[in-house]
């Protein structure tokens, strides 16, 4: 039976992570939101602990552990486990409460990782381990709509040919490899899109652009095109084989992974803003009292006990999601829940405290501003709201994407 109280046992991590933002990624939160584009350089020796951290086996990065479709659990029956992707969505989250846009420009912690966790044979997780993979999908054009990718894949020979243009690629300039979603054969729908991890020193790779954004501005974000691009057979992502009874599956195991981690930064970036919001409204002489109804409480003090009720809500619904994925259980419908509800939560979360803080929200002095800019985009990317309330009906309702559009 799921508990969703924070586990004992990742107690320790959680409390390093907690340190490593308060002491590391805040202290440094303006500086680079200024510095658009240049990179963190604090990050090195920060990326250097992490790693020794995921050696002992206490987490497994951002990637997490992934959800993989093709594995059962070998545990007991009944036996419960909280493991990578728990421990993955609550140090995300405690890293989020520091600076969102700086774990983002993690080396060796990129959405790519996530792909590979999630899809990738035992072989190529061996080979790959140590990248820092960004993870392209969106093309112009396409929108949410990610089944209707252009991108081609074709093979010849021992490679495959990729042609085609990605944009909004986090990470896809300092990343050193990308992970590619291509079709092998536009004909067949979703069930040809395949991923492929191509190296940044691939030729036929360009990084065509950085993108200037209103959020997140210490994470770069780039424009990638593939020209005649040659990637090894041995660099598709899991099968080659074209499976048209499962479709879209192999590509959606990314997502289901990947979800609830950006519900983690959404839950992050929401908890520092409640965090500051509370102590500056106690400053001014606005207590918030956890023991009293909140129609007897001042406005202020009402409407903060809302959005810390409607915080734990995403947070719930974030970590339902990860503990499934440890436990091998299908979360495509928690995962899209989480997303949508952090994601919805985050933005109002932090656009409202701005508000109860007035000029002082409002103004540089603090980073509540900063923390609302940088939370719209986890209400984005990774699939809009809309595209997850979507996703939610489909599997609510038992219809595919064809039935309900």
């Amino acid at each position: 039976m799921i508990n969703l109280e924070t586990p004992k046992k990742q107690a320790g991590l959680i409390d390093q992570a907690h340190q490593l933002a308060m002491n590391m990624l805040r202290p440094i939160s303006r500086k680079y939101d200024r510095a658009e584009h240049e990179y963190p350089k604090e990050l090195d020796m920060l990326a250097a602990l992490i790693d020794g951290v995921s050696e002992t086996g206490a987490t497994g990065g951002a990637g997490a552990g992934g959800v993989r479709r093709d594995e059962k659990t070998t545990d007991a029956p009944g036996k419960v486990r909280n493991g990578a992707n728990l421990a993955s969505v609550l140090s995300v989250a405690e890293m989020c409460w520091g600076d969102t846009a700086l774990l983002l420009s993690m080396p060796r912690q990129g959405l790519g990782n996530s792909a590979i966790a999630s899809v990738a044979n035992e072989e190529q997780l061996e080979r790959y381990k140590g990248t820092w993979a960004a993870m392209a999908i969106t093309e112009p054009g396409i929108g949410s709509d990610s089944a209707n990718l252009t991108t081609a894949a074709v093979k010849d020979g021992d490679e495959y040919v990729i042609n085609g243009e990605k944009i909004y690629v986090t990470s896809g300039d300092r990343a050193d490899s990308v992970v590619v979603w291509a079709t092998l054969d536009k004909e067949l729908g979703r069930a040809a899109i395949k991923s492929f991890l191509v190296r940044k020193d691939n030729p036929g790779l360009k990084v065509e652009r950085l993108e200037h954004k209103l959020g997140i501005r210490a994470s770069d974000t780039a424009a990638i095109t593939f020209t005649d691009c040659r990637v090894p057979a041995e660099d598709l992502l899991g099968s080659p084989e074209i499976d048209t009874k499962s479709g879209f599956a192999g590509a959606m195991a990314t997502f289901d992974n990947t979800r609830p981690l950006v519900a983690a930064m959404a839950v992050g970036c929401a908890r520092a803003s409640l965090d500051l919001t509370r102590d500056l409204l106690e400053q001014a002489g606005v207590t918030v009292d956890y023991d009293r109804p909140a129609q007897n409480q001042s406005a202020a003090a009402a409407k903060f006990l809302q959005l810390e009720a409607d915080w734990e809500g995403a947070q719930l619904l974030m970590m339902q999601a990860a503990w499934m994925a440890d436990n091998r259980r299908p979360n495509s419908l928690e995962a899209s829940m989480a997303k949508a509800k952090a994601g919805r939560v985050g933005s109002d979360v932090t656009l409202s405290c701005v508000q109860l803080c007035g000029t002082l929200g409002y103004s540089e002095a603090e980073l509540l501003e900063k923390w609302a800019r940088d939370s719209k985009i986890l209400d984005i990317f990774e699939g809009t709201q809309q595209i997850q309330q979507l996703i939610v009906a489909r599997r609510l309702l038992g219809l595919n994407s064809s039935q309900l559009k």
